[in-house]
C-alpha cells in the first residue's frame, strides 16, 4: 500500500458518487492527510442492496482525519451541482481537485438497450463530468493543486470494445474525450486527467452486476485510491494523460499488487478498454480450453462435441436443480448453439422445482445466449469462464446482464458433478 505523505492536508476534493465504493475510497485515502472532502452523490438514505450514504461517508472521512461536506447531487441536475459547488466554496474557501467518479453502466447491445438507458448513461457519465468540471473549473483555476480526475478509460477504438455495449462504451468514452479537451484547453492552469483499473475493482456495485463469487477475480478500491492519490501529488503540468491504475503505482516504487487483491494468488479478471485486453482475454480463455478468436468475426467452426455432450450436461444440471437454487436466480434463460447436437435449449430456473429441456421455454426467457455447443460444455464444467467468454466474443448475450451474470453462481456447483 502507498504510504500518506500530509500533502493534501488543508486540499478541498470535490468528489461525485462518493458515498460508496471507489468514490469512498479515494476520500478515506485523502482524509488521512487531513483534506476537505465534498460527498456529492444521490444517496442520503440507505439503498435496499448498496450500502451507504452521503453523511455515512461523512462520518468515516471524519473518522479517518478530514473534513467533510455531503451534499445531495445527481450530476444530471445543473442546478444540484451548482448549489454544491458554492457550498464547497463558502464552506471551504475554494476547490482544488475535482473527482468524476459518478457513473452509470448497462452492458446491454443496442436492440436491448433501452432508451431509458441510454439517456442515463449519456447523462450521467459524459454529460455529468462536462457540467460538474464547468462549475468548478472557475474555483480550480485558482488553486495551487488544480486537478481534475476522471474515472474513465483510455480512448481505445478497438470495435472489440463497442459491439457488446454500444451505449455504455460511448457515455464512458465521453468522459475521456474531455480529459483529452479541457486538458488542452486548461494546459498550464488545471491538470485534468483520467484514471483506470488494470483489473475488476471489487464494489458492492460489482457484487451486484456481477453476482456471486465475483469478488474472488477483483482487487479492492483501496489500488484506485493510492493511484489518485499518486496523481494529485504530480505539478499541473502532467496533464492530459490516461494512467492505468498498476502502471503509475509501479512507478512509486509499489512491487507487491497481492495486498491488493480480494482473495491474493487468484488469477484477475481484466477490465474493459485497454489496449492489452484482447491479448490478455485470449491467454486466459486459452488457459480454460477455448479456442482464441478475437480478430475475425466470422463465425468459424466450432470443434466437434462429445456425441451427445449437450444433453448430458442438461441432464446433470436438471438433477441438481432445487427450490433453493430456483429462489435464489428467477430468471428463464435460452441457449442458441450452433454445431453437434445445438440448437434451441432452456434452462427454467423460475417455475418451481426448476426445468430443463430442448426447444423455447414456455415463457418468454430473461436471458438469450449464443455460443457454440463445444464452448457451452467447457462452459458449464468450468473449463471456460463465462465472463472470459463473453468478453473475447465466445458468448453473445440479449437481455438482462445481471441475471445472465448470476447464471454462473449455478455453474459453480456444477463443476463437480460435470
Amino acid at each position: 500500500m502507498l504510504p500518506n505523505t500530509g500533502k493534501l492536508a488543508g486540499c478541498t476534493i470535490f468528489i461525485t458518487g462518493a458515498s460508496r465504493g471507489i468514490g469512498k475510497a479515494i476520500a478515506l485515502k485523502a482524509a488521512k492527510d487531513g483534506a476537505n472532502i465534498v460527498i456529492a452523490a444521490k444517496t442520503a438514505q440507505a439503498h435496499p442492496k448498496l450500502p451507504g450514504t452521503i453523511y455515512t461517508a461523512a462520518e468515516e472521512i471524519k473518522a479517518a482525519g478530514g473534513k467533510a461536506l455531503p451534499c445531495i447531487v445527481d450530476v444530471r441536475d445543473e442546478e444540484q451541482i451548482s448549489n454544491a459547488v458554492e457550498k464547497a466554496v463558502e464552506k471551504f474557501g475554494g476547490i482544488d481537485i475535482l473527482v468524476n467518479n459518478a457513473s452509470a453502466i448497462s452492458l446491454t447491445n443496442t436492440l436491448d438497450t433501452p432508451t431509458k438507458k441510454v439517456d442515463l448513461m449519456m447523462n450521467v457519465n459524459t454529460r455529468g463530468t462536462y457540467l460538474t468540471s464547468k462549475a468548478c473549473i472557475p474555483y480550480l483555476k485558482k488553486s495551487k493543486i488544480a486537478h481534475i480526475l476522471n474515472l474513465s478509460p483510455p480512448l481505445n477504438l478497438n470495435p472489440l470494445w463497442f459491439k457488446q455495449h454500444c451505449a455504455y462504451t460511448i457515455a464512458k468514452y465521453g468522459m475521456s474525450m474531455c480529459v483529452l479537451g479541457m486538458a488542452e484547453e486548461f494546459k498550464g492552469e488545471i491538470a485534468v486527467n483520467a484514471l483506470w483499473p488494470k483489473t475488476a475493482i471489487h464494489t458492492a456495485a460489482m457484487d451486484m452486476l456481477g453476482g456471486y463469487g465475483i469478488e474472488s477475480q477483483c482487487r479492492k478500491v483501496d489500488i484506485i485510491a493510492d493511484a489518485a492519490y499518486c496523481i494529485f501529488k504530480k505539478p499541473k503540468s502532467f496533464t492530459g494523460n490516461f494512467i492505468i491504475d498498476e502502471n503509475i503505482l509501479k512507478e512509486e516504487g509499489i512491487k507487491n499488487f497481492d495486498v491488493y487483491a480480494i482473495t491474493p494468488g487468484h488469477p484477475l479478471l481484466p477490465d474493459f478498454f485497454l489496449d492489452e485486453q484482447p491479448a490478455t482475454v485470449t491467454k486466459k480463455a486459452d488457459s480454460y480450453g477455448a479456442v482464441p478468436e478475437l480478430k475475425e468475426e466470422k463465425t468459424q467452426p466450432p470443434p466437434q462435441p462429445r456425441s451427445g455432450a449437450v444433453a448430458e450436461t442438461f441432464r446433470i444440471v436438471k438433477d441438481s436443480l432445487s427450490d433453493d437454487i430456483v429462489k435464489a436466480t428467477q430468471a428463464i434463460y435460452q441457449f442458441q448453439l450452433s454445431g453437434e447436437d445445438g440448437g434451441t435449449w432452456f434452462l427454467d430456473l423460475k417455475s418451481k422445482g426448476g426445468n430443463v429441456g430442448y426447444g423455447e421455454p414456455s415463457d418468454q426467457a430473461d436471458v438469450v445466449m449464443s455460443m457454440s455447443t463445444d464452448d457451452f460444455v467447457k462452459m458449464f464444467s468450468g473449463k471456460l469462464k463465462p465472463t472470459m467468454a463473453f468478453m473475447s466474443g465466445k458468448l453473445k448475450i440479449k437481455g438482462n446482464m445481471a441475471l445472465a451474470i448470476k447464471l454462473e453462481k449455478l455453474m459453480n456447483q456444477m463443476n463437480s458433478k460435470l
